[in-house]
């Protein structure tokens, strides 16, 4: 099947927005195919790489999902909730967390982005954002944007940690 941008253009989802939306709809597929059958006992462990420890793949889907909260929070012009700050001090720390559960919560978060991109009005994409506590300056555009590039750099890292496990 070809890519997700490939498929042509998504239904509802703004013209500018295509491009996020198809990263995140492909990511999301990667990510499915990758993880099935990937064994629950490797994923907190940490392999070597170049340079010492990686990231393990349990970060890496806890961090994808929890990105793509908090930057579509922040395109809206929301503060973070307690919960998602709460969420974003645990992302790394190893839990009692099937993989089939991890993939499914950022499957979920996709679906939310999903909705986000089609109620988008397009004439808001260069209106002001500030992001994080310190309000740095972004654009719902930029914001979006970067979730997609995001979300696509670490499904890469996810990829590669993947690999560098034995018996994987």
């Amino acid at each position: 099947m070809p890519e997700v941008w490939m498929r042509g253009p998504l239904p509802d989802v703004p013209p500018l927005l295509q491009p996020v939306a198809h990263a995140l709809l492909q990511a999301r597929e990667e990510i499915a195919e990758l993880m099935t059958g990937f064994p629950d006992e490797l994923s907190w462990v940490r392999p070597r790489g170049r340079g010492g420890e990686v990231a393990s793949v349990g970060f890496h889907l806890q961090h994808l999902t929890g990105v793509l909260d908090r930057t579509f929070t922040y395109a809206r012009a929301e503060a973070l909730s307690p919960a998602q700050l709460d969420a974003l001090t645990a992302e790394g720390t190893p839990a009692d967390i099937p993989v089939a559960a991890l993939v499914e919560r950022f499957s979920q978060q996709v679906d939310r982005a999903m909705q986000q991109l089609k109620s988008t009005d397009e004439t808001t994409l260069t209106d002001w954002r500030g992001v994080g506590r310190q309000q740095l300056p972004s654009t719902v555009l930029g914001l979006l944007v970067h979730a997609a590039e995001h979300t696509m750099r670490h499904v890469g890292q996810l990829s590669v940690t993947a690999r560098l496990l034995p018996d994987n």
